[in-house]
């Protein structure tokens, strides 16, 4: 039976689907901002598809956040209709000038903060009591209006299961979506675009060598394997399992159950041995979501694939290629994409490595655990960043983990991350970051587990000593 606020939900998303589609018959030019990272750019080509096939007349753009000179840079452009997707809903009152002169629909799932003045249309989980950081993502939250603009956009529903994985909604039991989520999964798989099965998680499971998909996987991240190709391939050699079939390489969907086995006990070992907790191997299985009307042998089939290439594109500047993707562009566009997710992989494997090695990066205090990344670490990759960590267990600690970074204008972007210990004893860690971020000069804003702020350089001392006495209390 589906829980009343489900359904309040869906009712929403579908009162909003009617305004949109109002815009659309009013001959209004729609603007669709996505943030950059793979939930956004998911929801954004969700919104894409579904208003194409509406024969709206759009454009999309992708925003790294949203600040005063963003929303002064939105405020100019020609479409008087905008839909911000996955992103807004902690920026309401920065909003409120934009909302007088355009209409804006705000699709997002992050905590809301402030109030709607203007020609706003906000739909987002937390207003009916539905935990957007775990249960469904900003992509989602695009399905459901895009299903509700037309049912034949059932489709899209593997575009929302991409944006949950890629905002690392699988953080559960089996790594499995659940939630509202489970209900987008079921459209899927009852349209016929979608498997789930449990299996290894890693990365390339149907696409690359054995040994290969290992090195390349990194979340969980595997100290000594992730990024390291040749240790990897060592390490199947040392347990006798084959990585050819003839002069052909095998894929790790083809391993049987006994060389899986196998490559766990192996993985454990090498986690004990440098020094950290084992069980971190166990994110290593769990469910896989494959995309079948996607080719065989793609990264796109496997929605943890996808949902990297998404992100990677982001990250390194370049979301045109990704939206190119969700808008269904394959061949030359495809093997692009990878070329960015290898650099990707590359530059979080050598971030990872100067963190753990390099004196001096790591800062500790009572509450929080600071990685000093201003003077290397690029501000488009704090978020990959601080998920590895948190993922991985790198830094063994159940404090809340800080990872800065300078932007181009000089101030200190952080993106932060807690244990689901902590938020079950009621840390609010976007509420936290960006009620301190606002007291220091800045803003900020997200989950409760994982959040983001930028803030003056000449404030960073205040802002982390001020952090750390309010979280004394939650983590006590």
């Amino acid at each position: 039976m589906m829980l009343e606020s489900y359904r309040k939900f869906f009712d929403e998303a579908a009162a909003t689907a009617e305004k949109i589609r109002q815009r659309i018959s009013a001959g209004s030019t729609i603007l669709v901002a996505g943030h950059f990272d793979a939930d956004g750019l998911a929801a954004a080509g969700v919104l894409a598809k579904a208003l194409y096939r509406e024969g709206a007349r759009f454009h999309v753009s992708v925003l790294k956040q949203l600040d005063p000179e963003t929303v002064d840079h939105l405020s100019n452009l020609t479409p008087e209709t905008i839909i911000l997707a996955d992103i807004g809903s902690g920026y309401l009152e920065l909003l409120g000038g934009l909302a007088r002169s355009k209409e804006i629909f705000i699709l997002d799932h992050h905590q809301t903060e402030g109030e709607c003045v203007g020609r706003f249309t906000h739909l987002n989980p937390h207003l009916y009591n539905i935990d957007g950081g775990k249960e469904v993502s900003g992509a989602g939250v695009a399905y459901l209006v895009a299903k509700a603009m037309n049912r034949g956009n059932q489709d899209l529903a593997v575009l929302a299961v991409v944006g949950a994985v890629g905002d690392m909604q699988d953080k559960n039991e089996g790594r499995a979506l659940r939630g509202f989520n489970s209900h987008i999964v079921e459209d899927g798989v009852e349209g016929g675009y979608l498997r789930v099965d449990a299996d290894l998680l890693m990365y390339g499971r149907e696409t690359r060598p054995i040994h290969k998909a290992l090195s390349h996987t990194v979340n969980p991240f595997l100290p000594g394997l992730s990024g390291e190709e040749d240790n990897c391939l060592a390490m199947l050699s040392s347990l006798s399992i084959p990585v050819k079939d003839g002069d052909r390489w095998r894929a790790p969907v083809e391993l049987t159950t006994e060389e899986k086995k196998m490559i766990m006990s192996a993985i454990v070992e090498n986690i004990i041995s440098k020094g950290l907790e084992g069980a971190v191997a166990m994110n290593l299985v769990g469910s896989v979501y494959t995309l079948l009307k996607e080719e065989k042998w793609t990264p796109t089939r496997d929605a943890r694939e996808y949902a990297a290439l998404l992100n990677a594109c982001g990250r390194m500047g370049r979301p045109s290629v990704a939206l190119a993707i969700c808008m269904g562009e394959r061949g030359s566009t495809l093997a692009e994409a990878n070329q960015i997710l290898s650099e990707h992989r590359r530059a979080l494997a050598g971030y990872m490595s100067m963190i753990r090695e390099r004196p001096g990066i790591i800062e500790n205090l009572e509450s929080v655990c600071i990685i000093h990344g201003e003077d290397f670490l690029d501000e488009n990759m704090t978020g990959a960043v601080s998920s590895l960590i948190s993922s991985s267990e790198v830094l063994a600690t159940d404090k809340v983990v800080l990872v800065l970074a300078k932007t181009k204008s000089g101030d200190i972007k952080i993106s932060a991350r807690a244990t689901e210990r902590l938020v079950e004893k009621g840390l609010n860690l976007g509420l936290v970051l960006q009620q301190n971020a606002k007291k220091h000069g800045g803003f900020g804003g997200g989950h409760r587990a994982a959040a983001g702020a930028q803030i003056p350089r000449s404030k960073l001392r205040e802002y982390v000593e001020d952090l750390n006495k309010n979280l004394l209390g939650t983590l006590r």
